[in-house]
């Protein structure tokens, strides 16, 4: 649970790779109850440092979906697009800590000479001890060390990963020149006093990551909470790339509804008629973490339509 001696600062911080959908309205859904619940403030970031994969107009339709599905958010929308000092100023702190080294490596290289993690290549270290003679230096890698990092997520129990044997030196700054979505987001949720994170399962495995550059840099860790995943028939989380329906206005009461079924909340039937209003005045008085499904999944269900 919260912790109650803190004031409770919850986000919610999409992509702006496309329109809202299902998988969006749970994670948006979950994150705004949980702060309601815990008389908190509920913030949104745009997370758009990768302006190669941002749709055109994404991150106005995506407040204005937000909008019209009554979500009510504490203070200005903040953009990471316009927040490169501040990343730059973390860089240079873990620089001058010798916590980060500058790597030559390609994607074809690590991939050709990885030590083979569970769920994506492991870097091997090549570039550890320096760059090799004629080659220059592409992206900024994080030093890890053996240390395990755990916590307790709130909802999928204890987690563990040792960052050198399932992920290695992972990177910061993207040999492109972005700033990488690790760095960005820890800065951005210390900056923002973000208390806690609700977020789905799919980012899991990034969290460990996250709490050893909080480590590095002195920061607070939030407490952490991963919400399942909406999944098609094939498995395949709710994306853009896996087609999933865009999110619509008219629909609001019946799409809300659904994602309140999907967190395990029971919202009466007749409420998917009713003003979204009533709705969310419904799931504030009622919301129970405790009955979010404790998987990293779920499929859809299409009964609930």
């Amino acid at each position: 649970m919260h912790d109650s001696t803190k004031l409770y600062r919850g986000r919610f911080a999409p992509s702006p790779t496309g329109p809202l959908h299902f998988g969006s309205l749970i994670a948006a859904a979950g994150s705004y109850l949980d702060a309601h619940r815990n008389g908190g403030a509920w913030l949104v970031r745009i997370e758009d440092l990768d302006s190669p994969r941002e749709a055109k107009g994404a991150t106005d339709a995506i407040l204005r979906t937000l909008e019209s599905y009554g979500f009510e958010w504490e203070g200005a929308v903040v953009l990471q697009s316009r927040r490169g000092a501040a990343y730059a100023a973390a860089l240079e702190h873990l620089e001058r800590a010798g916590a980060v080294f500058p790597c030559a490596c390609t994607r074809r290289e690590i991939s050709d000479s990885t030590l083979g993690g569970t769920s994506e290549p492991v870097y091997p270290g090549t570039c550890r001890g320096g760059i090799p003679t004629g080659r220059r230096a592409r992206a900024i890698r994080a030093r890890v060390d053996d240390t395990e990092i755990a916590f307790e997520d709130r909802l999928q129990g204890r987690i563990e990963q040792n960052l050198a044997g399932e992920i290695g030196d992972f990177v910061v700054r993207r040999a492109d020149g972005p700033f990488a979505y690790q760095l960005a987001v820890v800065v951005d949720d210390f900056e923002q006093g973000v208390t806690d994170v609700v977020r789905g399962a799919d980012l899991l495995a990034s969290t460990p990551r996250q709490m050893l550059l909080q480590r590095r840099m002195g920061y607070p860790t939030p407490q952490y909470m991963h919400l399942p995943v909406a999944v098609n028939r094939n498995g395949e989380k709710l994306s853009k790339q896996t087609l999933a329906a865009p999110l619509a206005a008219a629909e609001g009461p019946l799409q809300l509804w659904r994602a309140l079924r999907f967190l395990g909340q029971e919202p009466p039937a007749e409420l998917k008629a009713e003003r979204i209003a009533v709705l969310w005045s419904w799931a504030r008085a009622n919301w129970h973490a405790d009955r979010i499904p404790r998987r990293r999944s779920v499929g859809e269900d299409p009964a609930s339509t």
